[in-house]
C-alpha cells in the first residue's frame, strides 16, 4: 500500500486550489491528488458559456445560499482581491465585464485550467487521473490517519481533503460519491438538489411561442402562502420552459421544497418596480396621452411585442384594440397577470444541465478557520460537496477558490 501525507480527492477547482496552496507550503512530494476522470477540469472549461467566470468584483455572503456566518468567514480568508492577484501570479490576467463577473482576458476557459495544472506540474504535485475513489476508511489496521481505496489500489494518507464536489454535471465526474464518503466517515448530508437549473412549463403556458424572447422581471417564490425569495433579473423564455438568471438563481428554492414535499408557487411581475396600482395608473395614463395607439403597442412599450401579444391572448383581450377603448374589467384582467403571472412549473431540467448542488454536508460540521471536519481530525471538506451554494456570476467559483485554499494552507500546516 502506497502512504502519503495529504491526499486531495477531486481534481476540480476546489481540490486544485488546495494542492497549490498545500505543495507551496510542503513541497508537491508530500502531495498526492486522485480523480476518477481520465482528464481534469472538464467542469471549469464548460463554465461561463467556455470562458470561465473565475468570480465576480464584489462577492459577500448574502450571495450565497447557506449558514452566511459561515460562508463570510470562509470568504474573508482569501477574498476577491487575493484571488486576482493569485491567477496573476499564476499568469491570467482577468477582465471585468458590465455585470461585474471576471474572465480571462483570453476569453478561454482553458487558459485558467492550464494555468493551474502548469502550477501544479512546477510543484512537483502527485496527480493521478484515472484514479476513481470506491471507499475511505479510518483508521484501518490500528493505523491513524485514513486509507483511500481506489481503481488502482490503496493509498494511506495522515491528511485528507475531500474535494469530490456534487452531482451537478455528473458527465464531469462529479456524480455525488463523495456525499457517501462524508456519510461513511460520520458527517451528515443534507438533502440535495439541482440549483442554477432552468424550470419546465406545463405546455398550456405560451412560452413556446416566446423562445428565444428575454425581458427583465421581478420573480417571487412563495411557500406556504408566504413569499420566501424575491430577485429581479433577466429571465428568457424558452422551448421548454423558463431559463435566464433570475430563473437560475431562484431555482434552487423550487426544487428544494419538491424534494421536502412542499408546494412552491412560482410569481413574475413583468413590470419590476410597479404594483398593481402603479400599473394601472401608467396605463390609464398612457391611453390618455396616446388614445389611438394600440394595447398591444401600448404593453411594447415596457415588456417585449412578442410578450405582449401572447399574454393578451391568454387572457381574451383583443391586442390591437384601441388602449383607450378597453374595457375596465378587460385592463385590469391584464395589468393583474402583468403584475402577478403564475408560472406552472412542472419540473426543473435535471443534474445534467444544472450548475451546482444545493444541499450537501452542514457548514455547522467543519472549522470555518481551516475547513478541518469537527467530526474526524485530520478531514478536511472543501468546494460542493459542502451545504453551500452562490448565485450565478463567479461566485461558485469564488467559494471552490477560498474554501480550498483555506483547507491547502491548514492541512499542510498540520502535515508539516
Amino acid at each position: 500500500m502506497d502512504a502519503a501525507d495529504l491526499v486531495i480527492v477531486g481534481g476540480g477547482a476546489a481540490g486544485l486550489a488546495a494542492a497549490i496552496a498545500a505543495a507551496e507550503r510542503i513541497g508537491g512530494r508530500h502531495v498526492v491528488l486522485l480523480d476518477g476522470a481520465k482528464t481534469l477540469g472538464a467542469k471549469m472549461l464548460i463554465s461561463g458559456g467556455g470562458r470561465c467566470n473565475v468570480t465576480h468584483e464584489a462577492v459577500s455572503a448574502s450571495d450565497f445560499f447557506g449558514n452566511r456566518r459561515i460562508i463570510k468567514n470562509v470568504l474573508a480568508a482569501f477574498p476577491v482581491r487575493e484571488t486576482i492577484d493569485w491567477f496573476h501570479a499564476l499568469g491570467v490576467e482577468l477582465k471585468r465585464e458590465d455585470t461585474g463577473k471576471l474572465f480571462p482576458t483570453t476569453d478561454k476557459a482553458r487558459t485558467v485550467l492550464h494555468a493551474l495544472l502548469n502550477r501544479c506540474q512546477a510543484l512537483d504535485i502527485n496527480m493521478f487521473t484515472g484514479h476513481r475513489v470506491s471507499r475511505i476508511e479510518c483508521g484501518l489496521d490500528g493505523r491513524k490517519g485514513f486509507t483511500v481505496v481506489h481503481s488502482r489500489g490503496a493509498i494511506h494518507t495522515r491528511t485528507l481533503i475531500l474535494a469530490t464536489g456534487g452531482r451537478s454535471l455528473p458527465k464531469s465526474g462529479s456524480d455525488g460519491s463523495g456525499y457517501a464518503f462524508a456519510n461513511d466517515l460520520g458527517h451528515s448530508v443534507t438533502a440535495t438538489v439541482p440549483a442554477l437549473v432552468p424550470l419546465l412549463l406545463d405546455d398550456k403556458m405560451f412560452h413556446r411561442e416566446l423562445s428565444g424572447v428575454s425581458q427583465e422581471v421581478t420573480l417571487t417564490t412563495v411557500l406556504a402562502g408566504k413569499a420566501v425569495d424575491v430577485r429581479t433579473g433577466s429571465l428568457l423564455w424558452t422551448h421548454f420552459g423558463v431559463s435566464g438568471p433570475v430563473v437560475m438563481d431562484a431555482s434552487r428554492v423550487w426544487t428544494l421544497a419538491r424534494e421536502r414535499g412542499d408546494r412552491a408557487e412560482i410569481y413574475l411581475n413583468v413590470l419590476p418596480g410597479r404594483t398593481f396600482e402603479q400599473a394601472k395608473h401608467w396605463f390609464i395614463m398612457q391611453a390618455s396621452e396616446s388614445p389611438r395607439r394600440s394595447v398591444v403597442k401600448t404593453l411594447a412599450l415596457v415588456v417585449p411585442e412578442r410578450f405582449a401579444e401572447a399574454v393578451c391572448a391568454a387572457v381574451g383581450c383583443n391586442p390591437q384594440r384601441a388602449a383607450a377603448q378597453m374595457p375596465r374589467s378587460e385592463r385590469d384582467r391584464l395589468l393583474s397577470v402583468l403584475t402577478r403571472l403564475a408560472l406552472p412549473v412542472t419540473g426543473d431540467r435535471g443534474w445534467n444541465v444544472a450548475e451546482v448542488t444545493a444541499g450537501g454536508v452542514p457548514l455547522e460540521e467543519i472549522n470555518f478557520r481551516t475547513m478541518e471536519s469537527k467530526v474526524v481530525r485530520g478531514l478536511y471538506l472543501i468546494g460542493e460537496i459542502l451545504d453551500c451554494d452562490g448565485r450565478i456570476g463567479g461566485f461558485n467559483f469564488q467559494w471552490a477558490w477560498a474554501s480550498g485554499h483555506l483547507a491547502g494552507c491548514a492541512a499542510a500546516a498540520s502535515v508539516s
